[in-house]
C-alpha cells in the first residue's frame, strides 16, 4: 500500500499564511497572497519580478487543477490547466517584503545594534509588507503585518488575531504522534511531556520564517524533540528521580555456590528447572545501597 502522510508542508504552509493574515490588513483579500518573498524593497527587479511570475503561474496552474479535480472531472491533465508566467501581468504579482519599517520603536527594550528586531516592538512572528506595482511601474504597500486599518492611517497592533482551528489541530497531531514514538512512549509522564510540548508550538509556531524555508514539519518536529529530550533531562538529573532509584529494584538476592550446584544436578539429572527446584536453594543477599542510579548520558 501506498504510505499515507498524515500532514505535509503544503498544507502546514497553508495554515502558516492563514494564522498570520488574522494579524494583517490588506487593501483587498486577493493581495494577502504573495508570490515572491524578498528582504527588502532594493530586491524587488527584474529577477525578482520574472521569479514572482514562474511562481504564480505554477500556483494558478495546481489551483486550477484540483478545482478540476474536485468538480469531479475524469481523465484531466496538469498540462491542460498551465498557465504561462508571459499571460501574467506584471501589475498583479505581490511581493512580501520583510520589514519593521511600520513596527513602532520601543525605548523600554534593550537595543542591540546588530539586530535590527531589538529596537522595536516584540512581535509574535517576522513582520512584513505586501507590495505591488500601479500602472505606472511604482512599487505600492498593499499590505502589514500586525496591523489593523488602512494602510496609512491604521495603527500596529499584535493581540488581534488568532492561529486557525486546523492549525492547532495540526500542532496536537504532531505532538500525539511524537510521544507514541518507541523511546517516549513508555514514560509514564508522556502525556505531561506532549503537553509541554505543545504550549512550546503554540508559543513559537507562527515564529515559522517562509523567507528562509518551506519545511515548516522539520521546524515543528524540532521544537518538539527539543521540548521532550529537555523535559526528560530534567526529570533524570533530579534529586526526586536519583532517592526513587536508590529502590527501584527493592532488595535483590542471588542463588550462593550450594545452591548452583544443587540447580546444576537438577538439570543434569532431569534436563530442565523449574520454578520448585529455586525453593529448596539458599540465597545470599547483595547489598545496593551505594549503587549509582540510571542517568541519561549527554553525548
Amino acid at each position: 500500500m501506498k504510505r499515507v502522510k498524515y500532514l505535509n508542508n503544503r498544507d502546514l504552509l497553508l495554515q502558516i499564511h492563514a494564522s498570520k493574515n488574522t494579524y494583517c490588513s490588506y487593501v483587498s483579500l486577493e493581495d494577502s497572497q504573495f508570490d515572491l518573498i524578498v528582504p527588502n524593497l532594493k530586491k524587488v527587479n527584474a529577477s525578482a519580478v520574472a521569479q514572482a511570475r514562474k511562481a504564480k503561474a505554477k500556483r494558478l496552474t495546481q489551483e486550477a487543477w484540483e478545482e478540476a479535480k474536485t468538480a469531479g472531472l475524469k481523465k484531466i491533465k496538469l498540462v491542460d490547466y498551465t498557465v504561462s508566467p508571459r499571460k501574467i501581468d506584471k501589475t498583479d504579482l505581490v511581493f512580501r517584503v520583510m520589514m519593521f519599517d511600520h513596527v513602532p520603536m520601543d525605548d523600554q527594550r534593550k537595543k542591540n545594534p546588530k539586530t535590527t528586531a531589538d529596537h522595536h516592538s516584540k512581535v509574535n512572528f517576522p513582520p512584513f509588507q505586501h507590495y505591488k506595482f500601479d500602472k505606472k511601474g511604482k512599487l505600492v504597500c498593499m499590505g502589514k503585518s500586525h496591523w489593523i486599518g488602512g494602510m496609512a492611517n491604521g495603527n500596529f497592533s499584535v493581540d488581534h488575531g488568532k492561529m486557525t482551528n486546523q492549525l492547532a489541530m495540526m500542532y496536537m497531531k504532531l505532538c500525539e504522534r511524537y510521544g507514541t514514538r518507541a523511546n517516549w512512549r513508555g514514560y509514564t509522564y508522556n502525556d505531561e511531556m506532549q503537553s509541554q510540548a505543545l504550549m512550546q508550538l503554540s508559543q513559537i509556531g507562527l515564529q515559522f520564517d517562509e523567507s528562509k524555508s518551506d519545511n515548516p514539519f522539520a521546524y515543528y518536529t524540532a521544537a518538539i524533540t527539543n521540548s521532550f529530550t529537555r523535559q526528560n533531562e530534567n526529570e533524570t538529573t533530579g534529586p526526586s528521580y536519583k532517592k526513587r532509584m536508590k529502590t527501584a529494584h527493592g532488595e535483590v538476592k542471588a542463588v550462593n555456590k550450594t545452591g548452583i550446584a544443587k540447580l546444576n544436578k537438577v538439570l543434569k539429572k532431569t534436563g530442565k528447572i523449574d520454578a520448585e527446584d529455586f525453593e529448596e536453594v539458599n540465597y545470599k543477599k547483595i547489598d545496593i545501597t551505594n549503587h549509582k542510579p540510571i542517568v541519561k548520558k549527554k553525548w
